[in-house]
């Protein structure tokens, strides 16, 4: 797949040393363990990073193919592969954009990068395009507040300085509600506050969502 040009190596590099190494001891190993625990077949990740949920990989999987458009955070990841449980390949694409025939995996993971994407409608339409009917999108993401002004906060961080900062990151999106419109029904989804690093809490979801059986 060609080089897809997304470069945030200022990024790439805090989260690579400080966010997914703080986030571990708040309790985010746990998080991604209950997203991928009971997954089995193939699988597509998008938004792979360094390769952060490769450990948790259950046996029962065969293979992943696990995308990642950022440079510095695709060859660490191609270096987790390695040593992973499971089968890896890492490629470097975007969520917009998938690599697969129509139905070509079993499930779909994704583990905050939804809200960093451009076209969050687009990424998940590819994300029902691949993922066979009866498959499965695991997801585990930071949304929107339903507090208003908690969520008020949100856009206004979204609309000036947070993306610039986090890779692309919009902390007000609903993803919760988008992953729904794409086409996907939602049979288990647990709400929670969690922070990687020690700041406010934001809410976060992790559940799983069923690409409806024909």
């Amino acid at each position: 797949m060609a080089d897809q040009q997304v470069h945030h190596p200022l990024f790439a590099r805090l989260w690579e040393r400080v966010i997914a190494p703080a986030s571990v001891s708040r309790g985010a190993d746990e998080h991604r363990r209950r997203l991928l625990h009971g997954l089995g077949g193939r699988v597509i990740e998008v938004g792979a990073g360094h390769g952060t949920n490769f450990p948790y990989y259950p046996a029962s999987v065969e293979r992943v193919a696990a995308i990642e458009p950022e440079g510095r955070l695709r060859r660490q990841a191609e270096r987790a592969a390695s040593s992973a449980p499971v089968p890896i390949t890492v490629l470097d694409g975007v969520a917009e954009e998938l690599p697969g025939e129509d139905g070509s995996f079993d499930a779909g993971v994704a583990a905050l990068v939804l809200c960093t994407v451009p076209d969050q409608g687009r990424a998940l339409a590819e994300l029902f395009r691949v993922i066979k009917p009866g498959g499965e999108l695991r997801f585990y993401e930071h949304v929107v507040a339903r507090n208003a002004s908690c969520a008020r906060l949100q856009r206004l961080a979204d609309a000036t300085f947070w993306p610039r900062m986090l890779g692309g990151c919009h902390p007000d999106r609903d993803t919760g509600a988008a992953i729904g419109r794409a086409g996907f029904v939602i049979e288990r989804c647990e709400r929670f506050a969690f922070s990687p690093v020690p700041l406010s809490p934001m809410p976060h979801i992790l559940g799983m969502a069923r690409h409806p059986a024909n």
